[in-house]
Formats: structure tokens, C-alpha cells, sequence
């Protein structure tokens, strides 16, 4: 594919995507290979392969793809009979876990019943699980520089006497710097190591108090760092023991990497699996971004892009287009103002071209055709030099040079502003000779341009298309919609006058253009104009059109269910009628029946309750009258009266009643008392003399109480302004004193206002005790803001 095509359509920003959803430096490899494809069955497999990753990952999320390492150096070396390091072999343990989790994932994916995968089931299928060399790895290396004490059981041996030694050594050497004998010799009291020997640091003029080997001394040779005479055989012992832990080391790792060696060519087989199926589900992750779908492909140079999104700007941020080439016609001039779309029509064909050759989805809507070309040309973009003495027209005119020099029948060629850069007569005349001798080759042609003669040329040349990008002229803003059919205007004369320009400078301007042009123009703006509104009524057509549909539907579905619920409703009437009569009958034969049965006893019935009633009510008036003696008629005074006096009057305790003496106690001490218009003879014991002072005090003072309040009590109450509970307080005592100062009418002033305080009261003078009645005021009283109460 042409080189200066992929930069100009900007192929390798694509790739750049894809290398960022690469899991593993294998995996960037394989993308930094991909090229379009020329072979449509390739590109089909590769496409096939990309939906199968997409479709996985929308069903089941990401495969577990971490930790692909590139494992060759490692493989061959221990098939050379070498032995690998720690890391290495983690770098081998890797990718058997990520095989092994791989198989897992799929073979989970299978038991869901998800869609089948064949080409990522093929894949997954050749992967060998060796959990028996992935969990001895595990178990052996800590990490790329660390053995495990669980790698043997001689290992862990070695190491728990080199920690014994270690603390032999250090407790012994702690006694002599701690010894006060040796502390004066001393530089410092610490022990440190030198040459991988525990020393302590010893003043210089001091080296031969403390008997031992010299293994290093100071930059300022001040102090020798000895090792003493009493640690080293246990240093020399120290120092076997930690070659016995090398040796030992090795040997594991020599052990293992024999374990690698035995099943090497699985294992390489393995990394160049997982190296494919990275490479597989980077591309259905950038598919998944970019909400993109799988093209059908054709040979017949059939381009329809359905809905197409350009993959470099935002999914949110992009207007689709629709975009068809290659069948009813070979050629497609775009025309329309600059940055109103044209150019991002011609990089988003040429680039899905590009990615579906590739095996990518495009970001479109599904069934969008693609067509597979041999070769690929775009001129687009000003691609002057200035080293190369070359202007915008001589730049572009070279590229197109080129182009038409090595174009092939199967070919799509895109130009961006066809002729542009020259005088526009020549310029005009060129692009159609050159749009015209590619028409004859059958060669699938987009061109952009501002020439009118390229508009009216696409109106009569058979094959050949306009198509235009919409401008809104009020807003002075492209709405990026393609329309394919309808050529389009520059709108220059709107555009300027728009932006304030004079209106006599534009009007010179029309007159300085052919009045043929001017005509072609206005033309085209009535199309334009016409295009708008019968767009405008096709969509009213289909809005309508679809509700009429809906509202079909929904009254189809209303009639089959009233109809489906009238029978329902008639026939559980029908169902619920007959239960009754059944019932009804039942009934009604066992009712007269029970009649029948019970007539002849109810006579008997009748008279032994009557009886039963009459027992009952003779004992209650018997335990009545037993109380009655009990309770009140031996009431007795606890203090008897002396000395009674006629005419004095008592309370009589038996009938709680006071009553004046008649006559004086007879021998029993029975007295006659009368008790309001009875004479009733009475024990002594059951009076008690009446305390007719406090008596009269108690009703003086209720006297002088009764005619306070008949002075100062006023016959109305005024509760506006308060609320239904403060309201209701005050009326308590307002109608307490009423009653006692006698007042049988009052008024109540609540006003009219809303009526609230109204409504709410009417409740409270009905349960009222003291109030008799309660009516609105009348005319005169103060109307509905009154109420008039009659006291009790």
C-alpha cells in the first residue's frame, strides 16, 4: 500500500490506538506489522477473529492476559543444557498461569452457552497447561533474586545453621566490645563485616592488645578493622555453609530448568499463541472503544458506509455520515465552504478502507460495506516545500503525477481540492480532464472542490455524482451532514455579508460574476431550499406515519384485550351466578329444614329462659338489699351528738341527707328527724351535728364570688388573632364565668378571615357542657364573624 497514502489518512495514529490496548511487548510486535491486506479471505479471517474478541469481551469481559513475557532466551537456553535464574523461571511460571487461566476463561465462555468462537476456541485449544512445573516454580523462587527456604529441605537446613552461626558469632563478638577490658581498645563499640567477615573497628596504636586478622583499615588509618582470634574457625564455618547454600541453589535451579527443558517446545508453542491471541483482543478492545462493527466486504469496488464516524475524534463529538460509492455511479465531487466536512468525508473513507483491509472494525452502524482495492491514493492537505522550490499547485500537481502514473483499475483515489492553487480557469479545466480520464478507467474517485464547472460536469456526465456538505447560513455554522445528490454553495456573497461586509461591495462582487454562474447558483440555492422542506416533510411524514403505527398497534392490543376480558368477565358472571342459585337452594333447604326442628322447641326454650330470668333477678334483689343493710343502713357516727336540741339541725349518715331535729332521744336514743318533707325515725348513732358556721361561711364567701363575676363579666368575647388552641382557653374560663355570673346568652367574636378559627370551634360548642345551643349571629350581631351562645 502507497506510503504517503497511510501518513496522509493517518494509518499509524491508528495503529498507535491498537499499540496502547496490547497487553505485551509480543503483542505491540504483532501490531506494529499489520499492513492492509490485498487478499480478501485474509482479511475476512482477520475480521472474523476481531468480532470474536469483541463479542467475548462484551459477554464475558477481559481475558486474563497479564504476565506474557517473551520466554525464547529463556526456552533455548535450558535446551542448550543451561540453567536459568530466578527470574527467568518466573518469567516461564508466567505464562504457564496465563495459558492455564486462559483454558479456564474459555472453557468457562463454553459452559454459559455464550455464542460460539471457533478461531479464539482454535487458539486457546493449543495452549498446554504444566501446573506441575508452574506450582514447583512457584514454590521454589520468592523472587527474580530470592530462593525459597521451601525449595528443599537441604536448603532449609544450610540456612537455619548459617542464622545459628550468624548469632554464635555475633554473641561472641558482643562480649569483647562489651568487655571493659577491650572496650579502651576499641575505635567504636560495633561489629561490622568486611570481605563478608563479622570485624570490630580497633584504634590503630592499639593493634596489638587484640589478637586477631586484619581485613581492612580506615581512609585515615586511625583504625584496623580486626577480625578476632575467637570468631574466625566460626567465620570460616560461616563461609562453607554459605557455598553449601549456593551449590545448593543451583542445583534447584538446575532442577528446574531440566523440568523446562523436557516440555520446551509446548512452552515456546504456548508464548507464540498467547502472543496472537493478545494481539486478537487488543483489536476488539479498540473496537470496543470505538463502538465500532464489522464490515461486509465485497471485490466490486462497493463502498456504503452507514452512520460512519471518523475513528480520531470523539465518539461523542463526531457527526455520522452516510457515504455510498461504486454502483450506480464511480466518481463523487463534494463541494460545499471550507471546514464544513469535506475533507473528513475523504479521510474517513480512505481510513476505514485502510483498517477493514487491516482486519479492524469501523466505527460505524452495522452491515456498512466495504470494498477491498489493490492500492489506496489520497492527495489531501497543502504539502508545500520550500527546499524543493515547490508551490501548494506544483506539491499537489506532483502528488497527482505520481497517483495517475501508478493507479490501477482496482483503486480508490481520494483528492482534496482538485485543481486549487492556480489560475481557477485552468485549474477547472484540469480536474475535469483528470476526474474524467479515471471515470474511463472505472477507478472509484472522491474529489473535493469549489469549481462550479466540476458542479455543472457532475450534473450531465453519466457515473458521475454530486454531493455536498449542509452550511447553515444564519448560524454561520457547517452541520457536518454529507448529502449526497444535491451539489453544494461556497455561500461566499452569505458568508460575507453575514460577517458585516458592505452590501455595495457585495453587490459589485455579483456583478463581476458570469450572470451563468450567478444563475447556476441560484439554482442551486432553490434546491438546497427545496431539499430542506421536502426533508422537513419526510420527517413529519414518518413521525406520523410511526405513530399512526404505534397508536395501530396499541389500539389492535386494546380491542383483542377488552375483548379477551369482556368473555372473561361474562363467563365468571355466568360461573359465579350458577354457585349462587346452587348455593342459594343448599340453603335454603337447610334453613327450613333446622326450622322444622327447632319450631317444636322454642315454646320449651322460650319458658325455661323466662324461668331462668325471673331465678336470676329475685337473687340480684336479695344480694341488692343484703348491701343496702350493709353498706348504708349501718352507717354509724363515730362521735354520737349530746345534748340534741329541737329545731337543731344534723346529718342523718344512713341517707347522707340534713334533716331538723323533731323530737328529743327516747329510751332506745331513737330520735324524729325531718328530712325534707319526710319524717323519718332514726338511731342516735347514725347523726352527726351539721357544722352551720363553716357553712355559712362557705356561702357567703360563694355569694360575694357570684356577685364579683356578675360586675365584671361582659357578655361578649373577643378572639380574633389567636389560633384554634389559644382560642379554646380562654372560651374554657370565659364560659366558666359566665355560667356562675348567670349570663344565659354570650356572644363569641372570632371574625371572618378565612373561616378557620370558625370551622374549628363549632365542634367544641357542640360537646360544650355548659352550652345549650350556639347559632351565627343575625344581622346587627356581627353576622358569620359572631357566634351566639346559650348558656345552660
Amino acid at each position: 500500500m502507497n506510503e504517503k497514502t497511510l501518513r496522509v489518512l493517518e494509518y499509524n495514529k491508528i495503529l498507535n490506538l491498537l499499540l496502547e490496548k496490547a497487553e505485551s511487548q509480543l503483542g505491540k510486535d504483532l501490531v506494529k506489522k499489520v499492513q492492509p491486506s490485498r487478499n480478501k479471505d485474509e482479511i475476512v479471517s482477520l475480521l472474523e477473529e476481531t468480532d470474536e474478541a469483541l463479542s467475548i469481551l462484551i459477554h464475558r469481559g477481559n481475558p486474563p492476559l497479564y504476565g506474557i513475557h517473551n520466554i525464547g532466551p529463556e526456552v533455548k537456553r535450558t535446551e542448550m543444557g543451561g540453567s536459568l535464574t530466578p527470574g527467568g523461571l518466573l518469567k516461564i511460571s508466567d505464562s504457564l498461569r496465563v495459558s492455564r487461566g486462559l483454558k479456564n476463561f474459555i472453557k468457562e465462555t463454553q459452559s454459559e452457552k455464550s455464542p460460539h468462537y471457533p478461531i479464539v476456541e482454535g487458539l486457546v485449544g493449543g495452549l498446554r497447561a504444566f501446573k506441575n512445573i508452574e506450582d514447583e516454580i512457584n514454590n521454589a523462587i520468592i523472587n527474580e533474586n530470592e530462593v525459597s527456604d521451601h525449595a528443599s529441605s537441604t536448603l532449609r537446613s544450610i540456612r537455619r545453621q548459617i542464622t545459628s552461626k550468624n548469632d554464635a558469632i555475633k554473641d561472641k563478638l558482643n562480649a569483647i566490645i562489651n568487655s571493659q577490658s577491650s572496650k579502651k581498645y576499641l575505635q567504636d563499640s560495633i561489629v561490622t563485616m568486611r570481605e563478608g567477615r563479622y570485624v570490630i573497628p580497633v584504634k590503630q596504636e592499639n593493634r596489638g592488645n587484640v589478637p586477631g586478622l586484619v581485613h581492612d583499615v580506615s581512609s585515615s588509618g586511625a583504625t584496623a578493622f580486626v577480625e578476632p582470634m575467637a570468631v574466625v574457625e566460626l567465620n570460616n564455618q560461616l563461609r562453607e555453609l554459605e557455598v553449601k547454600e549456593r551449590e545448593e541453589i543451583e542445583r534447584i535451579l538446575a532442577e528446574l530448568s531440566a523440568m523446562v527443558e523436557v516440555e520446551s517446545e509446548s512452552i515456546f508453542n504456548n508464548q507464540k499463541i498467547l502472543q496472537k491471541l493478545d494481539f486478537i483482543f487488543a483489536k476488539g478492545k479498540l473496537a470496543l472503544d470505538m463502538k465500532a462493527t464489522k464490515p461486509i466486504l465485497n471485490n466490486r469496488g462497493y463502498i456504503h458506509i452507514k452512520q460512519g464516524r471518523h475513528p480520531l475524534l470523539g465518539v461523542n463529538n463526531v457527526v455520522p455520515i452516510d457515504v455510498y460509492l461504486g454502483d450506480e455511479f464511480t466518481s463523487l465531487i463534494i463541494t460545499g465552504p471550507n471546514t464544513g466536512g469535506k475533507t473528513v468525508t475523504l479521510k474517513t473513507v480512505g481510513l476505514f478502507t485502510l483498517m477493514a483491509q487491516s482486519g479492524l472494525n469501523i466505527p460505524a452502524d452495522y452491515n456498512s460495506e466495504i470494498a477491498v482495492f489493490d492500492q489506496v491514493f489520497a492527495d489531501i492537505g497543502d504539502e508545500q516545500s520550500i527546499e524543493q522550490s515547490l508551490s501548494t499547485f506544483s506539491s499537489h500537481m506532483t502528488n497527482i503525477v505520481d497517483i495517475l502514473n501508478n493507479v490501477e483499475l482496482n483503486s480508490l483515489i481520494l483528492f482534496d481540492e482538485l485543481g486549487a492553487g492556480t489560475d481557477p480557469t485552468e485549474g477547472a479545466a484540469l480536474a475535469m480532464s483528470i476526474l474524467d480520464h479515471l471515470l474511463k478507467m472505472n477507478v472509484r474517485t472522491i474529489a473535493t472542490t469549489h469549481y462550479s464547472q466540476l458542479k455543472l460536469n457532475a450534473l450531465t456526465t453519466e457515473n458521475v455524482r454530486n454531493a455536498s456538505v449542509e452550511f447553515n447560513v444564519e448560524t454561520l455554522r457547517p452541520t457536518y451532514r454529507l448529502l449526497i445528490g444535491v451539489p453544494g454553495k461556497s455561500n461566499a456573497f452569505e458568508i460575507s455579508k453575514r460577517l458585516g461586509l458592505q452590501d455595495y461591495v457585495i453587490d459589485y462582487a455579483r456583478q463581476l460574476v458570469s450572470q451563468e454562474n450567478i444563475q447556476f447558483e441560484d439554482v442551486l440555492q432553490a434546491i438546497e431550499r427545496d431539499r430542506l422542506e421536502t426533508e422537513q416533510n419526510r420527517e413529519e411524514t414518518e413521525k406520523l406515519k410511526s405513530e399512526i403505527e404505534i397508536l395501530k398497534v396499541d389500539l389492535s392490543k386494546q380491542k383483542d384485550k377488552t375483548k379477551e376480558m369482556r368473555d372473561k368477565i361474562l363467563q365468571k358472571a355466568r360461573e359465579e351466578a350458577r354457585d349462587l342459585l346452587k348455593n342459594a337452594k343448599l340453603e335454603s333447604d337447610l334453613i327450613i329444614s333446622e326450622l322444622r326442628d327447632i319450631s317444636s322447641e322454642v315454646v320449651k326454650e322460650r319458658n325455661k329462659r323466662i324461668q331462668e330470668a325471673k331465678d336470676m333477678l329475685s337473687s340480684k334483689i336479695d344480694e341488692v338489699d343484703s348491701s343496702i343493710a350493709k353498706d348504708v343502713l349501718n352507717v354509724k357516727s363515730k362521735k354520737p351528738p349530746k345534748n340534741l336540741k329541737i329545731g337543731e339541725t344534723v346529718e342523718v349518715l344512713s341517707l347522707n341527707q340534713k334533716g331538723e331535729i323533731l323530737s328529743l332521744p327516747d329510751e332506745g336514743g331513737n330520735v324524729t328527724v325531718q328530712v325534707g318533707i319526710m319524717k323519718v325515725n332514726v338511731h342516735i348513732s347514725t347523726l352527726r351535728r351539721s357544722d352551720s358556721e363553716a357553712n355559712d361561711k362557705v356561702e357567703k364567701k360563694t355569694k360575694t364570688i357570684i356577685s364579683s363575676k356578675s360586675k365584671t363579666i361582659k357578655n361578649e368575647i373577643d378572639l380574633r388573632g389567636r389560633n384554634i388552641e389559644e382560642a379554646i382557653l380562654e372560651l374554657d374560663k370565659y364560659l366558666d364565668d359566665s355560667y356562675i355570673a348567670g349570663l344565659k346568652e354570650v356572644y363569641v367574636i372570632h371574625g371572618k378571615g378565612t373561616g378557620a378559627l370558625r370551622e374549628g370551634l363549632q365542634n367544641y360548642f357542640r360537646r360544650h357542657r355548659l352550652i345549650k345551643s350556639h347559632r351565627v349571629g343575625k344581622y346587627g350581631e356581627g353576622g358569620t364573624g359572631v357566634t351566639v351562645l346559650e348558656i345552660k
